[in-house]
């Protein structure tokens, strides 16, 4: 039975507003300032020739992040859980560990970034503004429910709307770019290769997975009356229906902020000579003698609004990983005594990321090599995942239907495929 057409029992028709939650936020969170930087950094270095992947991975990325929203809502247990259940602890280790090396050097990455740009608009000392913006990030998923922060993180989805508006403070080259999204011309190099999955590594991410499944559970258990999928005999159509929207919304809107990225950048930058930047504070100030302070304020403005939205979602997607692997209490409703070990990764991922900004390490070459080893270790993720939404015992009536599945192992197969061209290239 195709679970979206379950029969539901809702006596209101829902806002289309209320539909958008766990998947907007997960959705927006990718474009986070090392996001940026590496859209931005395939714009500088490619011009053009990187667009077409944003919309061979908008399908994929839908498929993958609904996959992520079903196990949640279904099971009632976050990706860790689940596959602990189904195939033992000790496959887990590796992957998580890797998990959590790159979401701190993510974590590094936009830290640094925002004190940048906030450097570059208002002044003052970057590592001030680094532990602002770190302590911030720490305190309020500490100790504001999540009940009253997830508003908060739905409604700061909207400064990416600054990333549409760079587009028309530029000149664009609208022949080129139709060439560039829809006949690309594909380099047989390593750099080239290494870029292209670090652009699907950043946009198809692990600690999206992670993370929107668990905010699904979280969303569950806020509202009381609600149970976990697969213990109703009957309905759950609307729940489905729900996710499909949200995630569906979610994916797009990220999307098309990372296409906006890429097309700024490459009609800017690139078109100038400049084919590699450091952060994405790099692109906005390299934007500004060519595209004015209007281009770079609103770029500027982007990376710390896009930072505020996306650090609690890499430290949190990394707690929920290790909390459920040791099964701790993992919830950001939880008061701070009751889950200590979880808010003790949110402190240290975040603690350590503030710490990696005063290092000499290059900020660009980090960033890089984390989206790198996101697109690496998202290949086996991507099929434990799908092996749990297809496993009867764990999904029930709920398993993923043929399009979801065959979209899903498309996906990963698109991953792996990727990720081998970029071995091949760098042996070659």
């Amino acid at each position: 039975m195709d679970p979206l057409k379950a029969p539901g029992s809702s006596k209101q028709k829902p806002s289309k507003l209320s539909l958008l939650g766990p998947g907007l936020i997960t959705g927006a969170a990718d474009d986070d300032p090392s996001g940026i930087a590496t859209y931005s950094q395939a714009g500088a270095q490619f011009g053009f020739g990187l667009l077409w992947t944003v919309f061979l991975t908008t399908p994929f990325m839908i498929a993958i992040q609904l996959v992520s929203a079903n196990i949640g809502r279904t099971t009632g247990k976050g990706i860790a859980a689940n596959a602990k259940a189904l195939y033992g602890r000790n496959i887990l280790f590796g992957l998580v560990a890797l998990l959590l090396i790159a979401n701190v050097i993510n974590i590094a990455a936009d830290i640094a970034a925002m004190a940048e740009a906030a450097y570059l608009v208002v002044g003052g000392l970057q590592h001030e503004h680094a532990l602002i913006f770190a302590a911030m990030s720490v305190l309020l998923q500490v100790f504001v429910r999540y009940r009253h922060y997830a508003p908060f993180l739905k409604w700061l989805t909207l400064v990416l709307f600054l990333y549409v508006g760079v587009v028309f403070t530029v000149t664009i080259p609208w022949d080129q770019v139709i060439l560039g999204t829809f006949l690309p011309r594909i380099e047989l190099t390593s750099d080239y290769f290494t870029l292209l999955v670090a652009v699907l590594g950043t946009t198809i991410s692990p600690y999206l997975f992670f993370w929107q499944a668990s905010q699904e559970v979280e969303d569950m258990k806020r509202r009381h009356h609600k149970r976990p999928l697969n213990t109703l005999t009957r309905g759950g159509g609307n729940e489905m229906r729900r996710m499909k929207i949200d995630t569906t919304a979610g994916m797009i809107f990220s999307n098309a902020v990372a296409y906006f990225i890429m097309l700024t950048t490459a009609a800017t930058l690139h078109a100038h000579g400049i084919t590699n930047i450091d952060t994405a504070a790099d692109a906005a100030q390299a934007l500004r003698p060519i595209a004015g302070d209007l281009a770079f304020f609103l770029f500027a403005l982007g990376i710390i609004g896009t930072g505020l939205l996306a650090i609690p979602v890499l430290a949190g997607s990394a707690a929920y990983a290790v909390a459920e692997l040791y099964e701790w209490p993992s919830s950001l409703e939880a008061r701070l005594p009751r889950a200590l070990g979880f808010y003790s990764i949110i402190a240290a991922a975040t603690a350590i990321g503030f710490g990696l900004t005063f290092t000499p390490i290059n900020p660009i070459r980090m960033l890089i090599w984390s989206a790198v080893i996101n697109g690496v270790i998202a290949v086996p993720i991507m099929i434990m995942m799908m092996l749990i939404i297809s496993h009867e015992g764990a999904m029930g009536r709920f398993r993923a239907n043929r399009r979801l599945t065959i979209t899903g192992w498309g996906a990963t197969a698109l991953m792996g495929a990727t990720v081998v061209a970029m071995i091949v290239s760098m042996l070659v």
